[in-house]
């Protein structure tokens, strides 16, 4: 029987419990997973915390992105076939070694992408791309402020937004995580826990601020990112690392300069398999044609996931983390 992480209450590390799962019996519309390589993200850890409800019935099991082989299709399934090699993301339920999914949910994975890249991509990457792409179009022009620049999302969008030739200021919480953001393509580079980020933001743009500042700390940045924005400017809140926003009031982007603010998910951007199977290939296309290259700095055989929550909690990684299910 296969394995999966689960967990049965809310709670830290300690919850997370490696055993056998059953896998659902396979619809006329679904293909079965036999997974290779699956991502981390922030996200997961908010899945088995408490901060996102449990199911009703059966553990909770978190992981959103992953890549694997097709085991078995269902009847009505013609997209797919048995060998294929393909890649998801969803909402939770990952961390396993076999999925059973409806096939519109899975992309084909092109020759020159592997399955681990595809593991640590198909979320962060496609958030990425949604984020500078449909949030807000970035163009040569703009100046961007980025938060969190060394993490997996970061580290893509400073590569993106150098292939697009905007200038990027990026955010990191300490000096090893600087030539990091740098190398990847960030125009500035700030320690906040060294320096005022809203103060250095000011003095690159000469007090103009960003055109758009794009978050996924939460918490511990509110309302300082407001600050950076100039006037009419965009407030992206994608992510909430430190913690969800409590503060926050209308009011605050009145007297930052009339700012709009936006809390945008993937799935808004992807609900069908026409929009999933746009919004993918152009990440694909970034990484097919060497613009993107993904940072895999952690791996981890996947019942090893309470290892790999403790270092991402302590903000001791970079990059992309990926577990190996065993599978090649």
């Amino acid at each position: 029987m296969p394995k999966g992480i689960c967990a049965d209450k809310p709670g830290g590390i300690e919850v997370l419990d490696w055993r056998e799962i059953d896998s659902p019996e396979l619809g006329p519309n679904d293909v079965l997973i036999h997974q290779t390589k699956i991502g981390l993200n922030f996200i997961d850890v908010y899945m088995t915390s408490g901060i996102y409800p449990f199911p009703e019935s059966g553990p909770q099991i978190p992981g959103g992105e992953a890549a694997g082989i097709v085991a078995e299709v269902g009847a009505n399934v013609e997209y797919l076939q048995i060998g294929d090699r393909v890649a998801y993301t969803t909402a939770n339920g990952a961390f396993r070694e076999e999925r059973v999914l409806p096939a519109e949910k899975l992309v084909k994975l092109p020759d020159n992408v592997s399955d681990e890249v595809a593991a640590a991509s198909m979320l962060k990457g496609m958030t990425v791309e949604y984020l500078l792409n449909r949030s807000f179009k970035v163009q040569k022009s703009h100046t961007v402020l980025f938060h969190a620049a060394a993490g997996g999302v970061g580290l893509i969008a400073g590569q993106w937004l150098k292939h697009i030739g905007a200038e990027s200021i990026g955010t990191v919480g300490s000096d090893d995580k600087i030539d990091l953001a740098k190398k990847v393509g960030y125009t500035h580079v700030i320690n906040y826990n060294k320096s005022n980020f809203v103060e250095e933001v000011r003095r690159i743009t000469n007090g103009i601020g960003v055109d758009v500042a794009y978050d996924s700390v939460g918490q511990a940045t509110y309302p300082s990112t407001l600050s950076c924005l100039k006037k009419f400017g965009l407030f992206v809140s994608f992510g909430q690392s430190s913690g969800i926003i409590k503060n926050i009031a209308m009011a605050d982007l009145q007297k930052n300069g009339s700012l709009y603010a936006q809390r945008p998910t993937l799935f808004d951007f992807i609900p069908d398999p026409e929009s999933l199977r746009e919004v993918s290939s152009n990440m694909f296309k970034m990484l097919s044609d060497g613009h993107i290259n993904m940072h895999i700095n952690q791996r981890y055989p996947l019942k090893d996931v309470p290892k790999a929550f403790e270092a991402l909690v302590a903000r001791k990684t970079t990059g992309a983390t990926v577990f190996d299910v065993g599978r090649s």
